[in-house]
């Protein structure tokens, strides 16, 4: 079968039992840097006697045929660099072709940067989106926070130290600077700090020159704040994609929380 492991994403002591147990027992062990999985298994003062395979974003596809063949005759154990493989780590394309070939796959759950920020972020929980790492380059981060600006849902994004103040900026551009949003750094270490207000408020924490990696939270879209005959012009748009007006209208009331009676209307309105 394929294991898929969670391992500590800043304090050692959050590394479980399960872990610790199957990184000593296991015979195969495919790890983001085999390096970092060393160094933790010294932390852990524990001894790896599996055989080690490299698995990163640069070998990924080109070692999925051997890794698949180990896991289709005995146990093969993958992990990252911090948290669980495959949500912005490798490991997705290995979980794919290991599910198309019949292979059992599990989780050893444990650290999440993504739902520790989210938890500890005062915004809602309820509904929310995980979007990984924003784009290196001010003009794509701008095209993904327009694609969001309608977005209802607790939005969640990864960013390094040195292009927060940059990202805050540029969703300030798209957003408004009143949008309610967090910053969560060296979360689980000593010096775990989370940041709270208005993207304004964060973006003059920002030019503070904080250390560490990040996780940046931004808070839903308010229904309030949606224009009735762009939403009317979105059900329309969707509906020349191949839905019937009534789908469009049910979808986009889904995403944004408006009336669907109310879109369709508009979208009636503004039909040629």
């Amino acid at each position: 079968m394929l294991i898929l492991a969670a391992t500590p994403i800043g304090n050692l002591s959050d590394a479980s039992v399960r872990l610790v147990e199957a990184l000593q027992s296991a015979e195969h062990i495919a790890a983001e840097d085999t390096r970092t999985l060393i160094q933790l298994a010294k932390a852990l003062k524990i001894r790896i006697e599996a055989k080690l395979y490299s698995l990163h974003e640069h070998n990924e596809s080109a070692r999925l045929e051997k890794l698949v063949e180990i896991a289709q005759d005995a146990d093969l154990l993958v992990v990252s660099d911090a948290g669980m493989p495959t949500v912005s780590d490798p490991g997705f394309l290995l979980v794919r072709e290991c599910v198309a070939a019949g292979v059992e796959v599990i989780s050893i759950p444990g650290p999440s940067a993504v739902l520790a920020a989210l938890a500890v972020s005062g915004l809602p929980t309820d509904r929310f989106c995980f979007e990984g790492f924003l784009p290196r380059k001010s003009g794509e981060r701008k095209r993904v926070f327009e694609n969001l600006k309608q977005e209802t849902r607790t939005m969640i994004f990864f960013e390094a130290p040195h292009r927060i103040e940059d990202s805050i900026a540029d969703a300030i551009s798209v957003l408004g600077a009143g949008r309610k949003a967090t910053v969560s750094r060296e979360l689980t270490k000593k010096f775990e700090h989370t940041e709270r207000g208005t993207l304004e408020d964060l973006l003059a924490w920002a030019k503070t020159s904080p250390k560490g990696e990040m996780v940046f939270i931004i808070a839903g879209a308010s229904p309030e704040s949606f224009d009735l005959a762009e939403l009317g012009a979105r059900a329309l748009a969707l509906k020349a994609q191949g839905l019937s007006l009534k789908e469009a209208a049910t979808e986009i009331a889904n995403i944004t929380g408006m009336s669907k009676s109310g879109i369709y209307e508009q979208a009636l309105l503004l039909k040629p």
